[in-house]
């Protein structure tokens, strides 16, 4: 009996690793080949904070920029984080705009006291009760801006996206007023800040970041592929943004979208629009003109928000954008890139399984007397994936350090595998609502609950 049970566990520990293995090598193998695209990219100086505040100058056309700020059940954030901007954005002429929805009077009324203050503050109530998607709300705000464009006489520049936990930089709409000169969608950096007590969870977004905003989306833009835009901390031309909308019957958010930002960024690379990702240095110790907030600092949270991500990105938003249509081999490329989440998480929870027989197995063995079966592509595989991740590793370390510095670079090891973790806990609720939505039920706002970091905005200042 014990021999029978011997041979079925070294079976599964051997089937499953050779699946793990070698959807690990294959991922693995990808990434690395951006990870050297990056590498030789910096190695010609172009992927160096070369640019400065002092570069930019003026912009020769200055124009209106509006700021939009989606908020559903936003009351415990919303109205620091409106007036910190206000307080901290260095421009000239600027509107804040805050869409809210009707049956949600605490964030209206935390709204409300800043925008009597203020005429520069702008509420906008939608037409339907929330929550919706950040897209119709975004749209509410659209119809909003027209109109006052029509009624004021100032044609807008841009259009700026923030989320209501933002700490906005004082500098980003001068920067946004100078690049958009030349481009028609930019997006700055995104820095999450590591919330105190939450080092695992919520630092585990500023690795991620740290290293899709140095390395990865640098690269993407540097090959000629679509920009998928962060949501937050992006500026859109005003030009851009009413060409969609005419597309899309005078919306220009696609309000059936969990991902907007995401599909925003891909349909502007479509149509030939100059997409720019700026690394620019504020010349301070914060480093960088970038946006900080807080992100989910528990694991349901995280999970929530991953699911949602995994929804928008890989599964309905693969049914909804398909390929590019453009003939660019490169976006085709980072296009399957983005939507294979749900493959590499299963391939994931399979090496997991491996990990536990292979430990079975050998506890089972000692127990008999026996020796373990030995497997030369299987030593292979196992060598190499080991040799992948410790890269992986290695990267991610050398990019955390360079947006947070040494000490949470160490810490980015450990979360490494707190991200896994989640990972594999979104999975299945992300394929649930996936099924859902495909039978039919209405893409809703899965909003997570923010924080704002009030008397606290120091904790932007990370090194660049």
């Amino acid at each position: 009996m014990l021999i029978e049970t011997i041979r079925v566990v070294d079976t599964i520990a051997r089937e499953a690793m050779l699946f793990a293995a070698t959807g690990l090598l294959i991922g693995g193998i990808d990434d690395v080949m951006v990870d050297l695209l990056y590498l030789r990219h910096r190695w010609r100086g172009q992927g160096r904070s070369r640019l400065r505040l002092a570069d930019l100058g003026v912009s020769a056309q200055p124009g209106r920029i509006a700021v939009f700020v989606a908020a559903w059940d936003e009351a415990a954030v919303i109205g620091g984080m409106v007036r910190t901007a206000l307080a901290r954005f260095d421009h000239h002429d600027y509107r804040l705009y805050v869409g809210v929805y009707p049956n949600d009077p605490a964030t209206i009324d935390a709204v409300a006291a800043v925008a009597e203050t203020d005429p520069r503050v702008r509420l906008v109530i939608g037409p339907s009760d929330g929550p919706t998607t950040k897209a119709d709300n975004l749209n509410a705000m659209w119809r909003a801006a027209l109109g006052d464009e029509a009624r004021d006489g100032h044609r807008l520049k841009a259009i700026v996206l923030h989320d209501a936990e933002d700490v906005v930089h004082p500098h980003e709409l001068r920067v946004f007023d100078r690049l958009i000169d030349t481009h028609d969608v930019v997006q700055l950096p995104v820095l999450p800040l590591v919330k105190p007590g939450s080092r695992l969870v919520s630092g585990h977004y500023a690795d991620e970041f740290a290293e899709h905003h140095t390395a990865q989306l640098p690269i993407r833009c540097a090959l000629g592929a679509g920009m998928p835009l962060a949501g937050t901390g992006c500026a859109i031309a005003r030009a851009m943004l009413a060409d969609i909308a005419a597309e899309r019957g005078g919306m220009p958010f696609d309000a059936t979208s969990l991902t907007e930002d995401y599909e925003l960024g891909l349909r502007i690379g479509e149509r030939g629009g100059r997409c720019l990702f700026a690394r620019i240095g504020d010349g301070t110790a914060a480093g960088l003109v970038a946006v900080r907030a807080y992100f989910p600092a528990t694991i349901p949270a995280a999970t929530r928000q991953k699911a949602r991500w995994m929804i928008g990105i890989a599964l309905a938003g693969w049914d909804r954008t398909g390929w590019s249509s453009v003939p660019r081999w490169t976006d085709h490329w980072m296009r399957m890139r983005d939507r294979r989440a749900p493959l590499a998480v299963l391939v994931l929870a399979v090496a997991y399984v491996a990990a536990l027989a292979w430990g079975l197995g050998t506890g089972l063995h000692a127990l008999a007397g026996t020796a373990l079966p030995t497997d030369r592509l299987a030593t292979w595989l196992l060598l190499s994936t080991t040799a992948l991740l410790g890269w992986r590793l290695a990267m991610r370390f050398a990019c955390t350090a360079r947006c947070y510095g040494r000490r949470e670079a160490i810490w980015s090891i450990p979360r490494f595998f707190v991200g896994n973790l989640i990972a594999l806990v979104a999975a299945p609720r992300a394929i649930i609502r996936y099924v859902a939505m495909l039978r039919g039920a209405t893409p809703v706002w899965d909003k997570t609950r923010h924080e704002f970091p009030i008397g606290d905005t120091h904790a932007s200042a990370v090194p660049a």
